[in-house]
């Protein structure tokens, strides 16, 4: 029967999607249905309020081999639309779902609303300048970023587990191995607080300061492009921005960076966002709670001292 359904190869980004599928479910009438490859995650997922959980088990170890058998378990059940995780094995499970099934798709999605017959949703165009509404027809697949939404709470119960064989993975690509990124630190995109540093820093020893104010605000240290690929004073996976990391602290102290669109993207779902830079005319300041106008190297460490008091 017509139902909403749920995908992703993380755990919490599922529980996140269900969320959205939770809501959909109130206008659609239909009920939310998850899809795992993980045989371990199964209880756990039955236990957080969806309707049913599907098993897909077969011999392949990588999610990508399965977007066929999804296809499939979607169209003998007549899906209305499924709500995939836009991590990037998620995406390209979906672009390979929606061309099997001739289905639109929408990537990247911030808010997801059924409405006139269609899936309504916004997303983000020209790197944040533009928010863009699109309305996808019956079947639709949306892919949403992981944090868009809360995790949905586990409510006790067991939903419905249904194990379905899947004998047609696609096996025409193969890996022979698998080299992990070493990541330094923390991820700072699940950081509640981050101190972010930019151009303005003058040579990397002055590392130092930012340091002392990440220990003292209890904060994971991130920098824009220009730092971690230019300087490299900092490893990649710290760069905040459109092509890098995008944070959602409750707390983000950016100083010494100008602004530029393709930053702000990166921390605009922040809670409370502070700048520090000398340049009162700095884009930033467009879009911060707090503001600071001066020289880094003067009010950084009077903010340290202030918050190492408290």
């Amino acid at each position: 029967m017509p139902g909403i359904w749920i995908y992703s190869e993380d755990s919490v980004v599922v529980r996140q999607l269900l969320t959205a599928g939770q809501e959909l479910k109130k206008t659609m009438q239909q009920p939310v249905n998850i899809i795992t490859l993980n045989a371990e995650d199964v209880q756990s997922l039955a236990a957080t309020g969806a309707d049913k959980v599907f098993l897909l088990k077969g011999n392949n170890p990588w999610p990508e081999s399965y977007a066929g058998a999804i296809a499939d378990l979607l169209d003998k059940e007549q899906a209305s639309v499924m709500l995939v995780g836009a991590t990037i094995r998620g995406k390209d499970i979906a672009a390979k779902v929606a061309a099997n099934l001739k289905a639109g798709l929408v990537t990247d999605a911030l808010s997801v609303q059924y409405a006139n017959d269609a899936i309504e949703t916004t997303r983000l165009m020209y790197g944040g300048l533009a928010v863009h509404a699109e309305a996808a027809a019956l079947p639709a697949l949306v892919t949403i970023p992981p944090r868009t939404f809360i995790e949905a709470p586990d409510i006790g119960g067991q939903s419905e587990i249904t194990t379905v064989e899947v004998a047609n993975e696609d096996s025409r690509v193969t890996i022979s191995n698998v080299c992990p990124i070493v990541r330094e630190g923390a991820d700072i995109a699940t950081a509640n607080r981050v101190v972010c540093v930019g151009r303005g820093l003058a040579k990397q020893e002055d590392m130092k300061i930012v340091e002392q104010l990440a220990a003292a605000a209890e904060a994971e240290i991130g920098c824009t492009r220009g730092i971690s690929e230019d300087y490299h004073w900092l490893p990649n996976e710290r760069y905040i921005g459109i092509s890098g990391q995008k944070v959602k602290p409750e707390l983000y102290i950016g100083m010494g960076i100008s602004g530029q669109v393709q930053h702000i993207v990166g921390i605009r779902d922040s809670k409370i966002i502070v700048a520090i830079d000398s340049n009162e005319k700095a884009p930033i300041f467009e879009a911060v709670d707090y503001g600071i106008v001066g020289d880094l190297y003067e009010v950084v460490p009077l903010l340290t001292a202030a918050l190492q008091k408290k």
